[in-house]
């Protein structure tokens, strides 16, 4: 495996980690939404990566490894039901709906994909390193 193979690795890394940050964005940014129906309320969405494994080939080409993000899913869990009949988006028995969405858990998510982010970089940055050292090698 290169160098540049870690770099390349650890770039897929950066892009998963941006997709599951921009969903926990989004999430966290219609947690207080309110709407009239449970069919209508945001659902949260989660990214589903998959590992990216191909074998080299015979003369030493096509090897390739990383994550990838397959799908954006959306939550199944039911809205929260709430009683307020004076609130302009009530259905006809009082009731308005929330997304079932946890922010203490989505921050929680927020802080583990940014240091996901921060250790692909911090990959990068060694890889580059390394290849700044092996050039100055022969200069002796």
């Amino acid at each position: 495996m290169s160098l540049f193979t870690a770099i390349d690795v650890a770039a897929t890394s950066l892009e998963a980690q941006s997709v599951r940050l921009n969903t926990i964005s989004s999430n966290l940014a219609n947690a207080n939404t309110v709407s009239s129906s449970d069919a209508e309320a945001y659902r949260a969405q989660y990214p589903v990566f998959e590992t990216i494994y191909n074998e080299m080939t015979a003369n030493g080409e096509g090897a390739s490894a990383g994550v990838q993000v397959t799908e954006i899913v959306q939550s199944e869990l039911p809205a929260r039901r709430e009683y307020a009949p004076t609130h302009p988006m009530a259905d006809d028995q009082g009731f308005i709906y929330r997304p079932a969405i946890n922010s203490i858990e989505e921050v929680a998510n927020m802080m583990e994909a940014s240091r996901s982010y921060q250790d692909a970089i911090e990959a990068m940055n060694t890889a580059k390193q390394m290849i700044m050292r092996t050039l100055t090698l022969g200069r002796g």
